[in-house]
């Protein structure tokens, strides 16, 4: 076969592979569990040769060493989503933050205003046909290697092949570097006796059929659990977690009533163990896809009965949502909360769902707040926001005035706020706490 000669001319070392990468590049990394680790590697080893290279990418699972004090003036990394492992680098000022809707990160390739001078990709081996799966992250992969001026495949006989907008051939691989490793597993999160009170609340607004998204977080892994009862429930998101195989081997995740793309689960990468890689691994249920397409609010809301669960770090009285930040100190991004709000608010019976703890640091502080921290950013509007969820219960915000909303979120924080969140509002004279019954009769 033709392409096997050229798979052949392309194989290289990972230290030759990375000769490409010039001072004053940009090189684009594949996030998530699909991190490309040995190409990374290779690269740090790049560093005394290359000065002022940018590295963009999403979160990723694996190690950042091109973030470290000492790579300053060699490497500097710009997060279009923020990770643990980047997030000291930013905060200090030596990495960049990039806020950006998940749906138009690729746009940004595609137009120019972001170009790709060389994609990092770790790929499954090539099948007969020579096309080589992105596995477990299509993600915003596929574009930045359509769009990259040079692509390097780090080659590994452990990445699933999974179906889908899924596939490069191996003639538009410009180096190729075989490498046999785990993937860059997810830690699974600590699933709390908080996170399961507001997770059954969640779950109360889950019925039949509905179609699911859910981001990342202790909150909406802890939703999946209480759902082994329902039926035909499907999933379009843009990612999935090993919450999914319970459900699905149980046949409570049917996809049998969605009404767009019916019976298979639409998501755009994969975050997880070697559980959910081996799960998702020449599996036809799941349907990979750029987040352009996983991510945009028309196709979200092509679902009927679409459920979006989100989490946040903040929320005041108003009904403004911050999950990137916490004060001024940048956290993690906007990711697709958006996109996802958007999608499930026009979606025929739609439920978009803000899903956060009534408190922090142990119970310390309030998440519900009467005005954000300064320097918190707003990344769901006021008049995009329809459910909040807390362990106390649910409060419904949309059509509802200043009044009726700052009662209903003071109905659902932590009791040992309500007070303080009730004085704010008398004081700003958006609502009167209601009178007690005694106080009430003696009028």
């Amino acid at each position: 076969m033709s392409w096997e000669l050229d798979y052949k001319k392309k194989l290289q070392t990972a230290e030759g592979a990375l000769r490409c990468v010039q001072s004053g590049m940009r090189v684009y990394i594949q996030p998530g569990c699909a991190e490309p680790e040995t190409l990374v590697e290779a690269l740090m080893r790049c560093a005394p040769y290359v000065q002022d290279v940018e590295i963009v990418h999403m979160m990723t699972m694996g190690a950042a060493p091109y973030v470290a004090p000492e790579m300053a003036g060699h490497f500097r990394h710009n997060a279009m989503f923020i990770g643990g492992n980047v997030r000291e680098a930013i905060n200090e000022g030596r990495a960049d933050y990039t806020p950006i809707y998940l749906s138009e990160i690729e746009e940004l390739f595609e137009s120019g205003v972001m170009p790709i001078d060389v994609a990092l990709l770790e790929l499954s081996p090539p099948d007969p046909h020579g096309f080589c799966s992105f596995g477990v992250g299509v993600d915003t992969s596929l574009t930045a290697a359509k769009c990259a001026h040079y692509v390097v495949a780090q080659i590994n006989d452990q990445m699933p092949r999974t179906f889908g907008d899924s596939f490069i051939h191996v003639t538009e691989l410009d180096a190729v570097v075989e490498s046999s490793r785990p993937l860059c597993a997810m830690k699974q999160p600590q699933i709390t006796d908080m996170h399961k009170a507001i997770a059954r609340n969640v779950a109360d607004l889950i019925e039949d059929g509905a179609v699911l998204q859910t981001g990342i977080g202790g909150i909406p892994d802890a939703v999946l659990p209480f759902l082994m009862d329902r039926k035909d429930l499907a999933v379009h998101s843009e990612l999935v977690s090993d919450g999914v195989i319970p459900l699905i081997e149980a046949g409570v995740i049917t996809g049998a009533r969605k009404n767009f793309k019916p019976r298979k689960i639409i998501l755009g990468f994969a975050l997880g163990t070697k559980q959910l890689f081996d799960f998702v691994d020449n599996n036809p249920i799941f349907e990979f896809h750029p987040t352009a397409y996983t991510n945009d609010p028309g196709f979200i809301a092509r679902n009927d009965n679409m459920v979006a669960i989100n989490s946040a770090l903040q929320i005041d009285l108003t009904g403004q949502v911050c999950s990137d930040s916490i004060g001024n100190q940048f956290y993690s991004g906007i990711g697709g909360q958006v996109d996802f709000i958007r999608g499930a608010s026009r979606s025929k019976h739609g439920k978009p769902i803000i899903a956060i703890s009534s408190t922090a640091k142990d119970g310390a502080i309030s998440r519900i707040v009467p005005m954000l921290s300064p320097g918190a950013g707003v990344v769901t509007s006021r008049g995009l926001i329809r459910y909040v969820v807390t362990e106390y219960g649910v409060a419904y915000l949309h059509g509802k005035s200043i009044r009726e909303r700052a009662q209903a979120l003071i109905d659902i924080a932590h009791p040992k706020f309500r007070e303080e969140l009730y004085q704010f509002c008398e004081k700003t004279k958006w609502l009167q706490r209601p009178l007690a019954p005694e106080t009430a009769a003696t009028r």
